[in-house]
């Protein structure tokens, strides 16, 4: 098992909400055909963007079936099943299983702060549990620990984990990765801002926040540089770079989620402890999305 169907760009795909604070359905089956149509290579459903921390077992369930029925088989869709708890984590991820995910994403257990071992253990555990590969999401400024590059290669070895987002920022540990990984596992960039420069080290895509906005741009950029087309890819690199570090002006999917709402696309609601953006912070973000053209 190889993790080349998740090459290229993934959206880590927002969840709308209405203004009661349900799942907004008819709005992320839209957002799922509008990233279809812009060329987006793979959808991420119930993402660290998508609120997933928001969201009840039951509605992360919903989520993931929803994403999948209206992708309908035209995008491979990974869903984030990841949880603190192994035993859940698990059950997550035999119902993405079950309702056709192409794949899982499972970042590192939070709060608990496992040792290395722990970690071998936690995803091994999920591995065994399912036929669909596995990407492994390591993000320590979220999760409160790191996965290291050596354990991350021991769990390159087991069949069915295919690859890593790697969202440490660590460059050295990432190279580590990239150096010695077997073939076919793909390493996947976390952070958009620097996608480019682990691309030209070999990475194969990214798991995008910045791609709800520009989805079609970042896809080409992405592209370009797997054509060594550099000159294409760094020219939309330093366009985009504004909007990759607006999106974190405020704790993401704050940013992402609003100027989604001011492209029209959905309403920016939130569930607690997220909360709608700041009026400067809003006014900021508006400006920039008027000088990238995204808005009028």
């Amino acid at each position: 098992m190889n993790g080349t169907q998740f090459r290229g760009t993934t959206v880590a795909l927002v969840t709308p909400f209405d203004e009661a604070g349900r799942i907004d359905e008819p709005k992320l089956r839209h957002l799922v055909d509008w990233h279809i149509d812009q060329g987006t290579d793979v959808i991420l459903a119930c993402g660290t963007t998508g609120e997933s921390a928001t969201l009840t077992h039951d509605e992360h369930d919903h989520v993931m079936d929803l994403v999948i029925q209206q992708a309908g088989g035209r995008i491979p869709v990974l869903c984030g099943t990841g949880s603190n708890a192994t035993r859940e984590a698990i059950s997550l991820t035999q119902h993405a299983e079950q309702a056709g995910a192409d794949g899982i994403l499972s970042v590192g257990p939070y709060y608990n702060k496992p040792t290395q071992e722990g970690f071998y253990q936690h995803f091994r555990a999920i591995a065994q549990a399912t036929r669909l590969p596995v990407i492994i999401y390591n993000v320590p400024g979220r999760t409160g620990t790191n996965i290291s590059a050596d354990t991350t290669l021991k769990l390159a070895d087991t069949e069915n984990i295919v690859g890593i987002k790697e969202a440490s920022g660590n460059l050295s540990q990432i190279m580590a990765i990239l150096r010695n990984r077997p073939k076919d596992f793909v390493v996947l960039s976390g952070d958009d801002s620097i996608t480019l420069p682990l691309l030209a080290l070999g990475a194969d895509g990214v798991v995008s926040v910045v791609a709800n906005e520009t989805p079609r741009l970042l896809h080409k950029m992405v592209h370009s540089a797997f054509k060594n087309d550099w000159k294409t890819a760094r020219h939309i690199h330093y366009h985009l770079l504004p909007l990759m570090e607006m999106n974190f002006l405020e704790s993401n999917p704050i940013p992402v989620k609003t100027a989604l709402s001011l492209m029209g696309h959905i309403e920016d609601n939130f569930r607690l402890p997220l909360v709608k953006m700041s009026p400067a912070a809003k006014e900021k973000l508006a400006r920039l999305l008027k000088q990238l053209e995204l808005i009028s």
